[in-house]
């Protein structure tokens, strides 16, 4: 008898055992999920592979961890399970270096999380309201940094993706779009309070970060929790996904995915399959099912009931599911320990299970089993990530430390010490550090918002700003088309006295100048009507010396006439007496077509003599002897325009954005209180370059653009051209990496003479590090012409730098531009506006990215439009000869408008 019961338990545990072996990972298996995943992560950064690769190796788009110095007030909201965070991060730098936070937690009800992604947004919102209330700070505009615990694909620091929702959250309408936009929409809808997004981040970015910022040689972020995952510093070069080739980035894993192109099938058991089939995301995570806290007591739930329903165990059914959840934190917190039996014992009666001592034996040794597995799995995969880090590096030995967070980390009895003797056998050249993320992954994410905003924040624009911007300069176009707010007008909307754009009838021989720059253009435009209509150009350019450019106005005008003689002498036409148009690219009060006072100098000219003259006067005098006829002086804005015309009749605006910017449109003539008439259009030549100078934009301009105006030749005078045009957007850049060097942020505290001079650093030097492949080369070739020797994190964040001063420029340029849009659309009473607009200019030509992103904000800022962008291929000196076709198409048809009062710098009546 004795025997027999003997056998029979001897029976019953070898089932046992069998059962649990299956759970039970060898040294060769754990080699080959190290040897699998350093493939996953392989493929996951390659182009090629991406979109099939199990680990997807998300960019998170940080690319540098924080070395001490950030410092400020930041807001931090913290979304990756069923509760959600929402801190004050308040970060002191210097002897006295401390982070205090202000904290928060609020519940999200499962029916959020499975609702609406509007009903998760706007609770989320809900919160964050109450938190700031409670603060007191509803009336602060705090930059925010959100870690948002799911898979997200990054475009940039502030824009995010949601791949697919993980951990139980299945909002709709939310895979696919950024979440960034989502919480600003939500937050526009309760209109309570404003805040700037400036980083989105993971939070196992956001665990590394705040761990980096105690541990420098934290380069690794680990979640074990109630997800699992892992992100790491990649070398560029290895980043297919992202242009560049220097310096790191920090990459998402997303190594929860792994496993579900079925490269880890030999170590599933049926237990994760039933968990699988009964999760929300069937086939997905499946790493993750088999690692993190959601899953680990479902798991253990499945081999209960199948001991159970084989006599091995209880003597009632294991409970359903609505007590997984309590399974699972006893199988984190208590059943693996050492616990004394009678304690276990108690324990499994309050989940409703009438156990033996022998029954809480084999609990414990299964909640043991699958919490031993879920930490190999976890090493075998860190054992891959810190060998991949020391083979980039080519080091045969290498120390890093890991930053951890997740409540099994912290509060299972044995899953620390498994994981790091596992990480230990599979990566013995790796000495590896762990240090538990204390403050979780919140303050991470304000550390990251702190490394960008601590110099460029006041540079990045919202839309709601810009959108504010946009309805300043509309309200300046105003005050400069009215003759009692146009004296004091920073915008003073200057009429040209083109009236008309090409029809497609103009024909004629003409000669275009062309002064804006050093550089000094003439041509020779013939257009003809043989078959169609045909423009045919020859040109030559001619260098106008700096003691010229500073000289007198006599001998500025005397070059002008020994430039032209010499190309009419080239082009065999001193005999020929032919009219010309003369782009004269700087602020001028026309009284009509051929009359034109310069208001002042731009663009580094300072010749004497000229500002309140007549130039069209002063030009005659120096080419009375060419037989030629200056029957037109335009600006270029309006040669662009004029030049963008003739190949599309519905061009109505022109702008230059290169070494200065301005621009001009059609504005209807009963608007324009400077000349009489009512009929009709006119072009206005806005000279925005102006807009500020009554200190309308002091609340964005930022230390550096005051430092530009002060080194000036024209100090307080065209605040916003010092703001966003070519001559000045690369010493903007200078200005910023000087100061970051001193401060030690850069270059490692050295600054060369010649970073120090004024000028060294160009514009198109902005243009070159910005191209995407080959920029971070560039930005080392060009700080290695300043005497500068950067490293790789130095080029990255100077090609940083040059991106967020560029973009605010062609932010503020939408902006200006959206005034005039909005101005067209409203003149000619349509819902909707079709119009193009004819842009020259170098910054805009030659930049990479200007263009895509004044175009993409223009189509945010005025939606109810359709706008074509046209390059002016042959500049606006083409322009000039078409204005002057024009006016000898329309001579014999239309009088003359004259200026109802005389313009302050005027000196005749026009006639």
């Amino acid at each position: 008898m004795v025997t027999a019961v003997a056998q029979r338990l001897a029976a019953q545990r070898r089932e046992i055992n069998d059962t649990l072996a299956r759970l039970s990972l060898s040294s060769e298996n754990l080699q080959q999920v190290k040897d699998k995943m350093r493939v996953e992560l392989e493929r996951g950064l390659r182009k090629d592979s991406h979109s099939t690769a199990s680990v997807k190796m998300l960019p998170s788009f940080v690319y540098r961890t924080p070395n001490g110095t950030e410092r400020g007030k930041y807001l931090a909201l913290d979304l990756g399970g069923t509760n959600f965070r929402v801190l004050v991060v308040k970060i002191r730098s210097g002897i006295r270096k401390s982070v205090r936070m202000y904290n928060k937690i609020y519940a999200i009800p499962l029916e959020i999380m499975q609702g609406t992604g509007e009903e998760l947004f706007d609770h989320i919102v809900q919160c964050i309201s109450d938190f700031l209330d409670y603060m007191g700070m509803k009336n602060t505009r705090l930059p925010l940094g959100f870690t948002f615990s799911f898979p997200c694909r990054q475009t940039g620091i502030d824009k995010g993706s949601l791949v697919s929702w993980t951990k139980g959250f299945k909002a709709t309408d939310c895979e696919g779009n950024d979440v960034v936009e989502m919480l600003r929409e939500a937050i526009k809808r309760r209109n309570e309070f404003d805040l700037d997004i400036v980083a989105v981040v993971n939070d196992t970015v956001g665990t590394m970060m705040t761990c980096a910022y105690e541990d420098p040689k934290c380069e690794i972020g680990l979640i074990a929790g109630t997800g699992s995952n892992v992100c790491y510093m990649e070398e560029m070069r290895n980043i297919e996904m992202v242009e560049g080739d220097e310096g790191q980035m920090c990459v998402n894993t997303e190594w929860g995915g792994f496993g579900e192109n079925d490269c880890i099938e030999d170590i599933r058991t049926r237990f994760d399959r039933e968990v699988d089939e009964g999760s929300l995301n069937n086939g997905k995570q499946r790493f993750e099912k088999m690692t993190s806290g959601m899953y680990l007591g479902e798991i253990v739930r499945q081999i209960l009931i199948d001991l159970t329903r084989r006599g091995l165990l209880f003597r009632v059914p294991v409970p359903n599911r609505e007590v997984q959840s309590c399974i699972n934190d006893h199988v984190v917190q208590k059943l693996s320990d050492r616990l004394a039996l009678l304690q276990v014992r108690a324990i499994l009666q309050q989940l409703g299970l009438d156990s033996t001592c022998d029954d809480s034996i084999i609990v414990k040794e299964v909640c043991g089993t699958v919490s031993r597995r879920a930490a190999q799995l976890c090493g075998a995969g860190m054992a891959a990530i810190v060998d991949k880090i020391r083979e980039n590096r080519g080091r045969n030995q290498m120390n890093i430390t890991v930053g951890v967070d997740g409540t099994l980390y912290k509060l299972h009895p044995h899953f620390s010490r498994i994981l790091k003797d596992t990480v230990k056998a599979l990566a013995p050249q790796c000495d590896v550090e762990f240090v538990l993320s204390e403050d979780g992954s919140g303050k991470g994410a304000a550390l990251i918002t702190a490394v960008i905003d601590k110099y460029l924040y006041a540079m990045r624009l919202s839309d709601e700003t810009l959108m504010d911007i946009m309805k300043r300069f509309r309200r300046e176009l105003g005050n400069g088309l009215c003759s009692d707010t146009n004296p004091t007008a920073t915008v003073k909307m200057l009429p040209t006295f083109v009236r008309s754009i090409p029809d497609g009838s103009e024909k004629g021989d003409f000669i275009a100048l062309d002064l804006g720059g050093s550089a000094f253009r003439i041509l020779r435009v013939k257009v003809s009507h043989e078959k169609k209509q045909t423009v045919q150009m020859e040109s030559q350019i001619y260098d106008t010396p700096e003691d010229i450019i500073h000289g007198s106005g006599t001998r500025l005008f005397d070059h002008v006439a020994e430039c032209l003689g010499d190309f009419m002498e080239k082009q065999n036409i001193k005999d020929k007496k032919l009219s010309v148009g003369f782009t004269f690219s700087f602020p001028c009060a026309q009284t009509k077509l051929n009359e034109s006072y310069l208001l002042t100098w731009t663009k580094r000219f300072k010749a004497s003599g000229v500002e309140g003259m007549d130039i069209v006067t002063l030009l005659n005098k120096a080419i009375k002897k060419r037989g030629v006829d200056i029957m037109a002086v335009v600006n270029d804005t309006v040669g662009t325009m004029m030049t963008c015309g003739f190949d599309d009749q519905r061009c109505e605006v022109g702008i230059i954005i290169g070494t200065g910017t301005n621009a001009c449109y059609m504005e209807e003539l009963r608007h324009i209180d400077l000349v009489e008439g009512d009929e009709g259009r006119m072009c206005i030549n806005t000279e925005w370059g102006a807009f500020g100078d009554d200190g309308m934009l002091e609340d964005i301009r930022t230390e550096f653009d005051r430092e530009i105006d002060r080194g000036s030749l024209n100090p307080g005078k065209q605040l916003f051209e010092k703001m966003v045009s070519g001559m000045y957007i690369g010493e903007l850049v200078r200005l910023i990496l000087v100061k970051m060097a001193k401060e030690g942020f850069l270059f490692e505290g050295r600054i060369t003479p010649e970073l120090l001079t004024k000028g060294k650093f160009e514009t198109k030097h902005v243009s070159s590090i910005e191209k995407s492949k080959e920029g971070l080369t560039k930005a080392k070739d060009i700080l290695g012409r300043l005497g500068m020797e950067p490293s790789a994190d130095d080029c990255i964040a100077v090609q940083h730098i040059c991106t967020i001063v560029s973009h605010r420029s062609a932010n503020l340029i939408a902006a200006t531009l959206g005034g005039i849009l909005s101005r067209l659309k409203d003149n000619k009473g349509n819902p909707r506006l079709r119009t193009t607009v004819g842009i020259d200019g170098s910054l805009y030509k030659m930049h990479p990215q200007y263009a895509r992103r004044l175009h993409k904000t223009v189509r945010r800022l005025v939606p109810e439009s359709d706008v074509r962008f046209l390059l002016s291929e042959s500049g606006s000196s083409k322009g000039a000869a078409m204005v002057t076709a024009v006016a000898y198409r329309l001579a014999d048809h239309t009088p003359t408008p004259s200026c109802k009062s005389k313009h302050p710098m005027s000196m005749r009546d026009s006639t």
